[in-house]
């Protein structure tokens, strides 16, 4: 193996000294080494380990010492060794890590390749050529399999990474050095399982700002992968990661054909405008061919208006039908081609225009593509071009690479790529996008949930009644319909007749999970007489078949009738890596057959939560039709987003269903649910996988003038309120925090101001309410490091606040903030005129020194030895 890496180091031309140690040979390929590490004359930059596992963390600790700061684990035998042995050799190399600050890769990786610095530390055959695409994998047989599709379709990378068992460098650790790497425009993961999904997300929703992410994930996993104890199906887990790659702004695809069609078309060349498709092309079949690949992959045509038609028949004639695919004759001329395709690219809902080239005798394909890179030169839509087979996609390569134009041999190929920029394009909306308000603010009475739930739990139960799970509910805001809880057949009657007629009676039992099963659920009972002979009834009917059954009383339930409305369901269930997950989907006892559900990773907001519900099929119901009015689908997003403030308040809560839940243009219904809970092991908050917005952070101050503030962190509906704050400052402050560019902003630009990450990115904004809207005056913001070693501050307050003492109680919450998470340097940039911003940062302590350079002044403050000043 030795051999094999020193082999790839040499003919990776890397220009650097390579230093083999070994106590051994007196040299490898030619190259003299050293007996041990202490003879070494420098101090590596990077360390690989090729020797016995279990003299690996010796090793690591000796390099650490002479100042190594990242070794690559490569040896073999590591995937030979038993669990117990394995689970001691990674505990002895965590300790080494974590106790030397050495970075590591491995143990179990193939190495990595970075061809832009001639650098090959791998066990690979055949090597890889410089491109701008990064791949990252889980899988050993992956890396070398990558590689060589890579080599046959002259693909080029930044970097190829083996992760091997990722006990130090993860998938969170590489996403985040390439997601600020200038050479990777692209980033391609082979993910199995994840280690931390909070650092993993908080990575990768980073990473995918910048540059698109593409993954693959298998549906079914090997053993030794799956959690024994979970009672979750591989299709569930699938269904978790699928949300969560979502969720991040990654775009999941199936193989690795489209892996790379994927990354090169989103890599290098022009967005996708719209959502929809244009099709030209001089073969009928084909065309309409393409275009059922493309409908069947979740895509859509582009309607060509009335408008478009016209000008499309001037070129083609009134005898062809102008419709999409657009068909040209099978011999049709450059100039046809390029008449067509400058009418398509500026139709009004043509996102993007697919032409499909068949090469027939007596038709120049060259030409074609001549005239077709002419059009795309002064064109911003996004053309795409198959050029139907593969000597004349050879010939037309180059005319379609120097005009930007991503060319196929197959329409296939071309309709998957199409299909993943629009995928891209979904994900990074999702990402980016500013949240509607909630159609009613709730306030839940998370104490009295509370008080309910750890009542429970000091019997020793690890369900609620459902009484109590309807309290729980209600605590939340969910609309719950009314039940009574009754000991005896007389007390149901007084209680029916309490909440009046008609009325639904269950039998409550321990020993009964289903009372329908045995006839122990009666509905509509419209009398006191009816009530009472039904629980007799049922009663008696229970003593039959289940003899042993122990009888605790009735449920007593308002009917829920709502007809025509649609029962949907809401559930959650924990999962070892991602936290709480919740469900939605086609309720009522069809549920399990039709199965069309949907999950996400809370929290959500109504964007979120509406996004949710359209991944069902039930939500074409739900918009409604010319018999049925449209259900009202922000109760819906309510519901769910109540629920998912109660699994973050509440993380006692493991398990909870509620099926059915009513919905119609009159809102959502409850008829109950059941929850399961637990002692907590940990906040709410923490377990999740994304950080919710944190509401202990909230804080009330008051100004030199008396004028009451909230200083809370700022969320994404603070979008609107965020640009009135922008527009209203002047333009020497817009100068001054920007830098000098001063720029017109418009609500699309909001999301990347309002859309933070709290666990690495913080804004506090101060506002106060006007005429029942809230206004901002003020922001201050940071972006920490993910190493958390230091963290970068702005600040700005409204022109009129200058003066009132905003500005340092905004700095010194986030200098506490900051402080409390441990991070050890406070730094800043300005100008040498913002003399303001100067100044603040002496009183607060800051060092500040001229970079006459830059023209900049650089601040800095060492969080470890600041004490407020009292």
């Amino acid at each position: 193996m030795s051999a094999v890496l020193m082999q790839n180091i040499m003919a990776g031309k890397f220009l650097g000294p390579v230093l083999p140690v070994s106590g051994v040979q007196e040299a490898i390929l030619g190259v003299l080494s050293y007996v041990d590490i202490t003879a070494l004359p420098l101090t590596p930059d990077l360390a690989i380990l090729c020797c016995p596992i279990f003299e690996v963390p010796e090793y690591l600790a000796k390099l650490a010492d002479s100042g190594t700061h990242a070794a690559l684990i490569m040896d073999p035998g590591y995937g030979l060794l038993e669990a117990k042995e394995r689970a001691i050799i990674d505990a002895r190399i965590q300790d080494v890590v974590q106790q030397k600050n050495i970075r590591v890769l491995g143990p179990g990786s193939l190495g990595m390749i970075v061809p832009g610095a001639g650098v090959n530390v791998s066990l690979s055959r055949v090597g890889a050529k410089e491109g701008r695409i990064a791949f990252v994998t889980q899988s050993d047989s992956l890396f070398e399999s990558v590689l060589e599709w890579a080599k046959t379709n002259n693909v080029g990378f930044s970097h190829c990474i083996s992760l091997g068992r990722q006990l130090d460098v993860d998938f969170s650790s590489v996403l985040d050095y390439l997601g600020s790497d200038p050479a990777t425009k692209a980033i391609l993961l082979y993910v199995e399982t994840i280690q931390d999904a909070r650092r993993f997300m908080s990575a990768a929703r980073a990473s995918a700002r910048t540059k698109p992410i593409l993954v693959i994930h298998p549906r079914r996993l090997p053993c030794h992968l799956r959690d024994a104890a979970s009672d979750l199906t591989e299709s569930d887990l699938d269904h978790i990661y699928d949300a969560a790659f979502r969720r991040a702004g990654m775009v999941r695809v199936q193989d690795i054909d489209s892996l790379f069609e994927g990354a090169r078309t989103l890599a290098n060349y022009k967005p996708v405008r719209g959502n929809g498709l244009a099709i030209m092309t001089n073969g009928q079949s084909i065309g309409l061919l393409t275009a059922d690949a493309l409908i069947d992959g979740g895509g859509r045509l582009a309607p060509i208006t009335d408008e478009t038609q016209l000008k499309l028949e001037e070129i083609l004639g009134p005898e062809r039908c102008s419709d999409n695919p657009v068909t040209l004759p099978y011999n049709a001329t450059a100039d046809m081609y390029a008449r067509v395709l400058s009418t398509l690219v500026r139709a009004k809902d043509v996102g993007c225009v697919l032409i499909l080239h068949v090469p027939f005798q007596g038709t120049s394909s060259l030409e074609i593509a001549q005239a077709v890179a002419q059009v795309a030169k002064n064109s911003r839509c996004l053309i795409l071009a198959s050029w139907l087979g593969e000597q004349t996609v050879q010939e037309t390569k180059e005319v379609f690479d120097e005009a930007t134009i991503p060319v196929f041999d197959r329409s296939g190929n071309a309709v998957t790529a199409y299909l993943h920029m629009l995928r891209y394009k979904r994900t990074q909306q999702i990402l980016m996008q500013t949240p509607d308000s909630l159609p009613t603010d709730f306030f839940p009475d998370t104490d009295r949930a509370l008080e309910i739930i750890k009542a429970a739990l000091a019997d020793g139960r690890s369900q609620l009644f459902e009484e109590e799970s309807r309290q729980v509910l209600a605590a939340y805001g969910v609309p719950v319909v009314e039940t009574r809880i009754c000991k005896s057949a007389m007390q149901a009657v007084e209680a029916a007749s309490e909440i009046g007629f008609p009325v639904a009676l269950k039998i409550r039992s321990p020993q009964i999970a289903h009372p329908f099963d045995i006839g122990g659920i009666a509905l509509d009972l419209t009398t006191p007489d009816r009530v009472f002979e039904a629980a007799a009834n049922m009663s008696a009917r229970v003593h039959a078949q289940v003899p042993n059954a122990y009888i605790e009383g009735f449920t007593v339930q308002k009917m829920g009738r709502r007809p025509g409305a649609h029962e949907l369901f809401i559930s959650v269930f924990t999962d070892e890596t991602f936290g709480p997950v919740i469900r939605f989907g086609h309720g009522g006892v069809v549920a399990p057959v039709i199965n069309d559900q949907a999950v996400a990773l809370p929290p959500l907001n109504m964007s979120l939560a509406k996004e949710l519900i359209f991944r069902t099929r039930i939500s074409k119901l739900l918009e409604g039709s010319r018999r049925q009015a449209a259900t009202d689908i922000d109760d819906i997003c309510l519901a769910l987003i109540q629920i998912s403030q109660m699994v973050i308040d509440l993380p006692q809560i493991v398990t909870m269903e509620m099926n059915p839940i009513f919905a119609d243009d009159r809102g959502v219904l409850a008829l109950g649910a059941h929850i399961w809970i637990q002692p907590a092991q940990s906040t709410g908050p923490e377990r999740l996988a994304i950080r919710p917005y944190p509401r202990e952070l909230e804080e009330c101050v008051r100004l030199n003038n008396g004028q009451q503030l909230l200083l809370r962190p700022i969320r994404p509906e603070d979008a609107k309120a965020h640009l009135q704050f922008i527009q209203g400052l002047s333009e020497e402050d817009l100068r001054l925090r920007f830098f000098g560019l001063v720029q017109n902003f418009d609500l699309n630009d909001m999301p990347r101001f309002t859309q933070i990450d709290y666990d690495r990115e913080m804004a506090f904004v101060a506002t106060h309410v006007v005429d029942g809207e809230s206004e901002t005056l003020g922001v201050v913001r940071t972006s920490t490091k993910p190493d958390n070693s230091s963290a970068e501050f702005a600040i700005i307050v409204r022109s009129d606040m200058k003066g009132t003492g905003l500005g340092s109680l905004l700095f010194e919450k986030m200098i506490r903030y900051c402080k409390s998470r441990g991070t050890r340097y406070l730094d800043g940039q300005t100008m040498p005129r913002n003399k303001g911003m100067i100044g603040l940062a002496k009183r607060f302590g800051l060092s500040v020194s001229h970079n006459y350079e830059e023209e900049l002044v650089e601040m800095r403050l060492p969080l470890w030895e600041w004490e407020p000043v009292r």
